[in-house]
């Protein structure tokens, strides 16, 4: 029974280009209780694996949360094999607004202790027990009411190049970051005001409607889809786009641009630019918004170390690495001192 992938990434995106056929880059979410998370992880590879669709996958005792790249002639089978699976039955289907043939070049089936880690270790709170759901109508009337907080679940370097008008966009690394931060800021309204969240496809800020009312706040709301499928119903339906900027995506494109505003500056020259880079030195690899000028002239690195271990032949540069434990720059995000106009 094979439950790995047989080809590297490279490997990979010959075939792809090879075969030149359209794929579809998709993603999905569901809370449910799932009693055997590894049984379950095998079964998806299996039959995923069959189907040639690639992407990344975690699952754990409290759901699903799905980013995949789907052959399009393949897309029905998909869809009703997700349908074959009660609690994943007419799951929304968050369909990207830019494809790339290479947004995903393996299939990672991962079995996690949660599918959004938020250091909670509360057995009272239900994760079901959700806010309500609202389209882009409805969040666009609610924001503008001037009753209503709203609220960016995501992180740092997402809000940094692209958000709501009007929204508190929490300073934070990570999820469970923001939690407690959230609540402290707020306390004083949780009946007094309607608290609206959004993150990117949904399954952030479900999470955090469920924490917060489990907290005590009465009129909780959440952006149903996310800013993925807020972006489509506003094309569709010609409503007025609150979202200034790009989305931030986590695969290879690493967005997608919703308006044309640039909201943010390059990390080393300060001049407008909302692209994401990895360092191109692989003991860095730091994230962090790079424009074509600095791109050109450091190489594509964060820093004159950087370029200079990158320009070193590539048995020097594995030796540098041995032996360094594999936590310096890879999970900062955007936070270095090499990075002089960071916001």
């Amino acid at each position: 029974m094979q439950l790995y992938n047989k080809l590297s990434e490279k490997e990979r995106a010959a075939l792809i280009e090879e075969a030149g056929e359209d794929r579809l880059t998709l993603s999905f979410y569901a809370y449910a209780k799932i009693g055997n998370p590894k049984l379950f992880r095998n079964y998806l590879f299996l039959a995923w694996d069959k189907m040639n669709v690639l992407g990344r996958i975690y699952v754990a005792h409290e759901g699903i949360n799905a980013q995949l790249s789907v052959p399009a002639k393949k897309f029905e089978v998909f869809k009703e094999f997700l349908d074959s699976i009660y609690f994943l039955e007419n799951v929304r289907l968050n369909i990207a607004i830019e494809h790339d043939l290479k947004s995903f070049l393996k299939l990672k089936v991962k079995v996690r202790d949660k599918i959004v880690a938020d250091g909670l270790n509360d057995e009272t709170f239900d994760v079901r027990n959700k806010g309500v759901h609202v389209d882009a109508l409805r969040f666009n009337e609610l924001i503008e009411d001037p009753k209503t907080i709203l609220v960016d679940m995501r992180n740092h370097y997402e809000s940094e190049i692209g958000h709501f008008i009007g929204a508190i966009t929490p300073d934070v690394d990570t999820f469970r970051d923001s939690l407690d931060i959230i609540e402290e800021d707020l306390k004083s309204h949780k009946e007094d005001k309607n608290l609206v969240m959004y993150c990117t496809g949904g399954i952030r800020c479900e999470k955090a409607s469920a924490y917060y009312k489990h907290k005590g706040f009465k009129n909780v709301f959440q952006l149903e889809g996310g800013i993925i499928e807020y972006a489509r119903q506003v094309e569709n339906l010609k409503l007025e786009n609150k979202f200034l900027g790009k989305n931030f995506v986590f695969d290879h494109r690493r967005s997608e641009r919703i308006s044309e505003d640039v909201i943010a500056n390059c990390h080393q020259c300060g001049k407008p630019c909302d692209t994401h880079v990895n360092c191109a030195n692989e003991a860095c690899h730091l994230l962090f918004i790079q424009c074509e000028e600095c791109r050109q002239q450091m190489d594509e690195c964060c820093s004159v170390e950087c370029k200079e271990i990158n320009a070193l032949p590539y048995e020097e540069q594995k030796a540098l690495r041995k032996g360094i434990p594999n936590s310096n720059k890879i999970f900062k995000k955007g936070r270095s001192e090499v990075l002089k106009y960071k916001q």
